[in-house]
């Protein structure tokens, strides 16, 4: 008979090595486990999750630069059209205030005979205890015993004092047309600030 040995084994054999039963779990010590080296398709696929992670970041990265040029260029043109549409309302203004002929306003009678300038200014006419009626553009200067002379201005008419006047209408021209009297006078300015009552209007032309 072959030798035994103490833990039963035929002599000069080692015992089989115990295998862990079936559907047990085998843990490794970390403090002795040897790190396994990826694979060759393990080390593609992280590069690969590496290059598209980089991809996306320089697209999110070209987007958000493009939507912030977008925003500025939109404020600039915001910003363009405001400091333009202020401009052109100043221009307007400007162009409006500024612009309209000039006319010459010659001081007539009730008859069309022209007359001195001051007796249809207004200051002229109050200070002589004048009125000025607006229905019918005259202004009534008292000349005594309850009487009373009547003038008005001609609008772009010519004449010489006591002489008829030639042309023009007693209209009153539009705000935007200047007028001065023949001594140089402006009684309306063009645009804004109308002298209103140095001047009247029942659309009779002044006689030739």
């Amino acid at each position: 008979m072959s030798a035994m040995t103490d833990d039963g084994a035929p002599g000069g054999q080692q015992p089989p090595e115990e295998q862990p039963p079936r559907g047990s779990m085998r843990f490794q010590d970390p403090s002795t486990a040897e790190r396994r080296e990826p694979t060759l398709a393990e080390q593609r696929a992280r590069r690969q999750a590496l290059e598209d992670q980089a991809r996306q970041e320089a697209a999110a990265e070209q987007a958000r630069a493009q939507a912030e040029q977008k925003a500025a260029t939109r404020r600039k043109v915001l910003i363009g059209s405001g400091v333009t549409v202020g401009l052109v309302a100043v221009v307007a203004t400007w162009y409006l205030a500024g612009t309209g002929e000039t006319v010459n306003a010659v001081c007539t009678d009730s008859n069309g005979t022209v007359q001195p300038d001051e007796y249809c200014d207004d200051n002229y006419a109050t200070s002589h205890g004048g009125y000025y009626n607006s229905a019918t553009g005259f202004w009534f200067i008292p000349i005594g015993g309850g009487q009373y002379s009547q003038y008005r201005y001609n609008y772009g008419g010519t004449g010489t004092v006591g002489q008829p006047v030639s042309g023009g209408t007693y209209t009153k021209p539009s705000g935007n047309t200047t007028v001065k009297t023949q001594s140089g006078k402006t009684v309306q300015r063009g645009g804004f600030g109308i002298s209103g009552k140095s001047s009247g209007g029942d659309g009779k032309s002044g006689g030739s």
